[in-house]
């Protein structure tokens, strides 16, 4: 057995504060999905992004779910989103049984390529088929470029809905991510910049909107003294418990980005002299919170390396873990229609996803680079 403490890939810092926070909420008494811990959390995230109406839910994939649907979305129906991303992203449309079709992704930012959304629109458009909406991702944090996504989607009026739940904390020029599209979602999952245990947000500026996922969160329960009901709802709010720890969570928000992305820097300054070595980085038009950081090992150069540093990763109790595989492979969506240029399968051959967590230290940081230059014999 390895005698290192193990090293986590996304871990949470939980403090005693959090604890707390928690522990208030509970003895208060509020521990059904209301309560004003979660009221607090809504204002707190839509301040914090610039957006105006917030639903808190209880999972980024509820938030997705829900947000087309919002959207109209229906049975049949395509939705254009990103072939490398969490499967989470097409089960949401899959819910309403609408199609997911798969665009590939820019291999140097691993986000959705604008350049491929027209040619896929004039494709399915042709055969009669109606989009419902486009769906960037945010990948690992890498802001989607939103200026060339909104001339699109203006273009082929076609709604965004951006899928923010790996990007809290990123921006594009002076705005944040979770602020882009007619609606947006965030995810607060363990592993995430900020983390409710479970847990996610609906963002938009459209208090309709907003107010319609609410109600269907809440079971479409009608506003009477009886139990009414005249559409289909579903049991997707936060828990006020929850959100009392994403209350505390947000009091160091920028701090738990600034450490990320500190951690990413250290791997590219450890990295950056190893030939055939990169380190996802910064787009030209915005700021990635580093959720993750992300290197890749040139295939040419090193073969199956992602692999086997993932292997050696682990041995000396370090957890790593492939970047997404592609949507197009998932035995789920095997025939799923889909528009590539090969970015996303090269994506999952070279890319690898290193521990990234704030408490990652830079002794930690030269303790996995180690491991990897000594995978690729340097």
């Amino acid at each position: 057995m390895p005698s290192e403490e193990r090293t986590f890939l996304s871990a949470p810092v939980v403090t005693e504060e959090d604890v707390e926070a928690v522990a208030t909420a509970l003895h208060s008494g509020w521990v059904a999905p209301a309560g004003p811990a979660l009221r607090e959390f809504e204002e707190l995230l839509a301040h914090y992004v610039g957006r105006r109406h917030f639903v808190a839910l209880a999972s980024g994939t509820a938030a997705l779910h829900l947000g087309l649907k919002g959207l109209g979305v229906q049975a049949g129906d395509y939705v254009l989103l990103p072939d490398a991303t969490f499967a989470a992203s097409a089960f949401a449309v899959s819910y309403l049984g609408a199609i997911p079709y798969f665009i590939d992704v820019d291999y140097e930012y691993s986000n959705i390529d604008t350049r491929l959304l027209e040619d896929a629109a004039g494709i399915l458009r042709a055969d009669g088929g109606r989009i419902g909406a486009i769906m960037p991702v945010d990948l690992y944090g890498t802001p989607a470029d939103y200026a060339s996504l909104t001339a699109v989607s203006e273009e082929l009026n076609i709604p965004v809905l951006e899928d923010a739940a790996e990007s809290l904390g990123s921006t594009v020029g002076s705005k944040r991510t979770g602020s882009f599209g007619e609606v947006a979602i965030l995810s607060f999952n363990g592993n995430k910049i900020l983390t409710t245990s479970g847990g996610g947000m609906l963002l938009t500026d459209d208090e309709g909107f907003a107010d319609s996922v609410r109600r269907w969160a809440t079971q479409a329960r009608e506003p009477t003294a009886w139990y009414e009901h005249q559409e289909i709802g579903y049991n997707y709010r936060l828990s006020n418990l929850l959100a009392a720890l994403g209350v505390s969570q947000m009091k160091r928000i920028e701090a738990i980005v600034e450490q990320r992305r500190n951690v990413r820097e250290w791997y590219q300054s450890r990295l950056s002299d190893v030939p055939g070595v990169s380190v996802l980085r910064d787009p030209p038009w915005g700021k990635s919170n580093s959720w993750l950081t992300v290197a890749r090992f040139d295939k040419a150069m090193y073969g199956e390396a992602s692999e086997k540093v993932r292997l050696a990763l682990e041995k000396c109790n370090i957890e790593s873990r492939p970047v997404w595989k592609p949507m197009h492979q998932q035995p789920v969506y095997a025939d799923a229609p889909c528009l590539l240029t090969g970015a996303s399968s090269k994506w999952f051959t070279e890319g690898l996803c290193l521990p990234s967590g704030p408490s990652m230290t830079l002794e930690s940081v030269e303790r996995v680079c180690s491991v990897v230059t000594r995978v690729l014999g340097y």
